[in-house]
């Protein structure tokens, strides 16, 4: 029998540790520099952050470098992982694989160059699968955080109060303002905040209405999450739970920060509710992450309704509207170009949407997939066994090394109980 307690097991009771003791993310000083607060852990090899549980838990790691990667993505960007560095280990779900194309005698089919042929295809139950990453402060060669930030703000269209404000009203949500309570009205389906000059600066206003429209978001005609139980019921605290998590997503994203304030009271209810049942804080992030996704879809539309008029211009230094690339075991499709030739962009193979700037290592690296067609070269996973829903492809001992079988931009939360089920197994 394993020693190694599920994943989701360890960051509850990391998490519930840093609740009693005041230090854990929600907590943190309030600060409208989100550098000072939760930034949402990001693949600087890929462009995506991470997502659901893995993110909360990568932000608990006590780095001030939100950037994460595994030893051979570092490898493949030609940076160096310090020696000793300690890996940290994240679950996520495979439900595609690569396979070898087998002619009708069932052997392998080469190319002219004598290699196997493979092809995506879809499996019939996820592949719950682990990989050890580094953070960016544990690797050399990488280009320097401030400088990385410094370029992404260039890239941003709107101040961080602007972009709030204009995602609120692309959501349509209903505000009402008066008293001196900030909740939403499920029966009614509104918002009820104090007047704005009642809180201290506009960050705090923003970062409240967030936490708000996350439980906007649980209506029957939205999210159709179960709203039940009354205030001060762990029914209450646990949709607390997820609302306070994606105002952190949020937050982060926008970079309005996050404003703890009057939830500290439900920390007492959460301690309880996670150490009862620790696998609910996964599902906890799950929702936080569908309110984010939900959020961030409502804005992406509009942003591409106003670039599909637009004549794309070909450039072959430069991603374009329509590209389709094949490249590391995955297929990326390019929606629109943004300002500052940011790039929306969807993984076909996942459906992740995601946005890529010109600074991104995976930005070039498309660009020259797409200039330079090759048949990549992909090494096959295990096929799976007669019989076994759940394959574990990495073993604790490579934490040491950090060893793991992912090309990048193929992490991915878990999802579902069912996943959750097999890797409690």
């Amino acid at each position: 029998m394993s020693k190694f307690k599920a994943l989701h097991e360890q960051i509850a009771e990391k998490l519930i540790k840093e609740l009693d003791a005041g230090t854990s993310p929600f907590q943190k000083p309030w600060s409208d520099d989100p550098s000072a607060a939760f930034v949402t852990p990001v693949n600087p090899t890929t462009g995506k952050n991470y997502r659901g549980l893995n993110a909360l838990w990568l932000a608990m790691q006590n780095h001030q470098d939100p950037r994460w990667m595994t030893l051979k993505q570092a490898s493949f960007n030609k940076w160096t992982v310090e020696k000793g560095s300690k890996a940290t280990l994240i679950n996520f779900v495979k439900t595609t694989d690569i396979r070898p194309i087998r002619g009708e005698n069932g052997e392998k089919v080469l190319d002219e160059n004598g290699k196997a042929k493979t092809q995506l295809v879809e499996l019939d139950k996820p592949v719950i699968t682990q990989a050890w990453v580094f953070n960016g402060e544990q690797i050399k060669g990488i280009p320097e955080l401030k400088q990385v930030q410094q370029e992404k703000q260039k890239e941003q269209q709107w101040s961080p109060i602007e972009r709030a404000d204009h995602i609120v009203q692309l959501s349509k949500a209903e505000v009402k303002h008066g008293g001196n309570d900030a909740f939403y009205n499920l029966t009614k389906d509104y918002i009820q905040l104090p007047k704005k000059e009642q809180f201290d600066s506009a960050a705090k206003y923003y970062a409240t209405l967030l936490h708000e429209i996350g439980h906007w978001t649980g209506n029957k005609e939205r999210l159709n999450r179960p709203m039940k139980g009354s205030f001060g019921s762990e029914d209450y605290a646990r949709e607390e739970l997820r609302a306070e998590i994606a105002s952190l997503m949020l937050g982060s994203e926008i970079n309005i920060g996050h404003n703890f304030g009057q939830h500290a009271a439900y920390v007492e209810s959460w301690v309880q509710i996670l150490t009862k049942d620790p696998f609910e804080l996964h599902k906890a992030a799950a929702d936080a992450q569908k309110i984010f996704d939900y959020m961030m879809d409502i804005e992406q539309k509009r942003e591409l309704k106003q670039n599909q008029n637009v004549a794309p211009k070909s450039n072959d230094n430069a991603l374009n509207k329509g590209d389709v690339i094949p490249y590391k075991n995955a297929e990326y499709r390019v929606l629109a170009i943004l300002k500052g030739k940011t790039a929306q962009m969807v993984e076909l193979t996942t459906g992740n949407k995601f946005k890529l700037g010109p600074k991104d290592g995976l930005y070039a690296s498309l660009v020259n997939a797409r200039n330079n067609p090759v048949e990549m070269e992909r090494t096959p996973d295990k096929e799976l066994g007669a019989g076994k829903s759940v394959e574990r492809q990495n073993s604790p001992e490579q934490e040491k090394t950090g060893e793991h079988q992912e090309q990048p931009g193929q992490e991915l939360e878990m999802e579902g109980q069912n996943a959750a089920r097999q890797l409690k197994r």
